[in-house]
């Protein structure tokens, strides 16, 4: 009998395809003790969610069906226990944390009932004794107001506390298994922080095992003892996270690792000219709070933005960094003219964008794109590639004879890497990092002077995120574009900006030229998100945790 609490051997998952079939997982093998967290690293299809499916018994089936192998848990093969079994097992000795919230938490339930169901469902407790102990569980994982809150619904609710009220229905049972499946991917780099300190603080408690699935480095030298590296549907190195990390020997985590942003100095930038371009000058956006059953206005609201001044020069890229909520899209919004200021002012070119109107509110449209942060939400799933980049055209009928759009679709393409015939494609026959490109493409059909990157690679793989970020560089260089560049990843911005502003609950707290602000931060919140930032190294890792500890008087 295994003395491993988890044992995987040999498994191979396949999946069934119009076009024959797909070697999804092929053959591998690891354990995890308990107490212990291993971490399985890869990009996007390389079968590590997949196989934690597998474990789970949350596989589609079919068309996904498990070829061969074993899995071993507490002694006992999974893959040959009941379907009753099977259930029981998951949720009172197996949990799993989801990486899409709303997708897995029920938004007709309010979050205290559905925490009690599990309470019910495996511990058979009453109700009134489920619904205290889903209140103190949600207490137990930073929820404020955990009383009245449990009556509220998922949408009600942040990201990051959407991620604690699953840490908090997956612990209910207390498991010996977690499986967290990109628990903090997308998440400000504060709030990653949080959460992983409280995966860590429940594993430390319980001793139980958790296996971590993710694609992000830094997480894992942050909470992973050892990791497995996979690459199309193989382990290809495994070990100590301080020898994968600190001397990889696989070529495809050599390339991971020199893909993160910031392990090496940034390119130096081409000079920036004086001239602003785009100027806000105190400007300021206010919701009004509503209430009442015809939702009145309670004369109170809501600063998403609120005094904020700023200046953008041609050929420069200012980063804008600050966690959800601190109103880096409203102020970009408003920079588009997509959302009317309550106060301040607008500048293009000196002139008040507010003023703008008819031919002129068109040039300024023309001059001034935008690339948002989820491609396949921004790109109408109807369209062919060939249109998307074309609508723009049918808009500005004045930038280019229709003769010539053809030819210009396949030239745009090659530009962001990639192949003229992908022209004849829909979005979803892409993946992310190519339907990325696909919005840059389209932005540029109008040849810009400026860009709004909106978290447009926060969701992306790092080495897809890195292509993206060599490309706009390059594009730059060659077309002299100014960027808006606005993310929560430290890193990626001081890896692109010239000059960095960071935003905290719809103001400015700090600006300068970006080597300035990341080396000598002046803020208390610039270095408390400094000192969240992950870094692929355990023990810088460590000393930041102890940064945070220091900040938050702990």
């Amino acid at each position: 009998m295994s003395g491993h609490l988890l044992e995987v051997t040999d498994l191979a998952i396949r999946f069934g395809t119009t076009g024959g079939g797909v070697q999804a997982v092929d053959g591998i093998s690891f354990h995890l003790d308990r107490g212990e967290t291993l971490a399985i690293l890869g990009e996007s299809g390389s079968g590590k969610s997949v196989s934690a499916s597998a474990i789970m018994a949350i596989l589609d089936c079919p068309p996904g069906r498990i070829a061969r192998g074993s899995i071993l848990f507490e002694g006992r093969d999974l893959l040959s226990l009941p379907e009753s079994e099977r259930r029981r097992l998951n949720g009172e000795r197996i949990a799993m944390i989801f990486q899409d919230t709303l997708a897995h938490l029920n938004p007709v339930y309010s979050v205290g009932w559905q925490i009690a169901e599990t309470l019910q469902a495996h511990k058979g407790l009453s109700a009134r004794e489920a619904r205290a102990e889903a209140v103190r569980l949600m207490e137990s994982v930073g929820i404020p107001e955990p009383a009245s809150r449990a009556n509220d619904y998922p949408h009600q609710f942040s990201g990051g506390q959407r991620q604690r009220l699953m840490i908090a229905m997956a612990m209910a049972l207390k498991p010996a298994l977690l499986v967290a499946d990109e628990p903090t991917t997308a998440l400000d780099v504060t709030v990653q922080a949080q959460i992983l300190d409280l995966l860590r603080e429940a594993r430390d408690s319980t001793a139980m095992g958790m296996l971590l699935i993710t694609h992000d480095l830094g997480v894992v030298a942050d909470i992973a003892d050892r990791v497995a590296v996979m690459y199309q549907g193989r382990i290809v190195e495994t070990g100590p996270v301080r020898e994968v990390l600190g001397n990889p020997q696989h070529s495809y985590t050599q390339r991971l690792l020199s893909a993160v942003p910031g392990r090496e100095p940034p390119p130096a930038r081409p000079p920036v000219a004086d001239l602003p371009v785009f100027e806000a000058r105190e400007l300021t956006k206010h919701f009004p709070i509503t209430g009442g059953l015809f939702r009145r206005p309670t004369g109170e609201a809501v600063r998403a933005v609120d005094g904020v001044s700023l200046t953008l020069r041609r050929g420069e890229t200012l980063g804008i960094v600050g966690e959800s909520g601190s109103g880096k899209s409203t102020l970009a919004r408003m920079l588009l003219r997509l959302e009317e200021p309550t106060s301040g002012a607008i500048l293009f070119e000196g002139k008040d964008v507010s003023s703008l109107a008819g031919p002129e509110l068109l040039s300024f449209r023309r001059r001034v794109q935008v690339v948002f942060q989820d491609p396949f939400a921004s790109l109408d799933p109807r369209m062919r590639v060939a249109e998307i980049i074309a609508e723009p055209w049918t808009i500005h009928r004045d930038v280019l004879p229709r003769a010539r759009w053809n030819a210009r679709i396949a030239e745009l393409l090659s530009l962001v890497g990639l192949r003229p015939e992908h022209a004849a494609r829909y979005p979803h026959q892409f993946s992310g990092g190519q339907r990325q490109r696909i919005a840059i493409a389209r932005a540029l059909a109008l040849e810009p002077e400026i860009v709004i990157c909106d978290e447009a690679v926060s969701a992306l793989d790092v080495s897809i995120q890195a292509q993206i970020l060599a490309l706009l560089d390059q594009l730059q260089r060659a077309m002299g574009l100014a960027y808006l560049f606005i993310a929560h990843d430290l890193p990626v911005v001081r890896q692109i900006a010239d000059r960095v502003a960071v935003m905290q609950r719809g103001r400015i707290v700090e600006q300068g030229p970006c080597e300035e602000v990341f080396e000598r931060p002046q803020h208390p919140y610039t270095r408390a998100l400094l000192a969240a930032s992950p870094v692929p190294d355990p023990d810088a890792q460590a000393e930041r945790r102890k940064a945070r500890r220091e900040l938050a008087g702990v």
